[in-house]
């Protein structure tokens, strides 16, 4: 894990993303993404650094996807030390982020409640 990537604007765990080493962050001005994605230029223009921190409940952009949403409203309610102390602790224990390709152990929900039972808890 590298912890000091932290986790992106939109929610995704930058720290553990396998693709770290071509990217470094959504703030670098090196992200790949950085032309097309919605969350990015949406909070910069609100002046945020993380969509975790608007009062909205938004599911734009990658936060239509139950991992980046999940982990938005884990820091929204537990803060984001909480979540990379979470998914340290859970990487540790074979909780795992991506699996062959971007499919890993946070994506296989529907239910936000349920997969932010799997970070605090780090089981099914």
């Amino acid at each position: 894990m590298k912890r000091e990537l932290g986790i992106a604007r939109c929610g995704l765990a930058c720290c553990l993303c396998s693709e770290n080493e071509y990217c470094s962050g959504c703030n670098s001005g090196d992200c790949p993404d950085k032309d097309w994605c919605e969350n990015r230029r949406c909070s910069m223009q609100k002046g945020i650094g993380h969509c975790y921190e608007c009062q909205e409940d938004c599911r734009k952009g990658l936060l239509s996807k139950i991992k980046p949403y999940g982990f938005t409203q884990f820091v929204k309610r537990y803060g984001e030390e909480e979540l990379l102390n979470c998914l340290e602790r859970n990487e540790q224990n074979g909780v795992v982020y991506h699996r062959e390709g971007i499919i890993g152990d946070y994506d296989d929900f529907d239910d936000v409640e349920k997969l932010i039972g799997l970070i605090l808890s780090g089981t099914r």
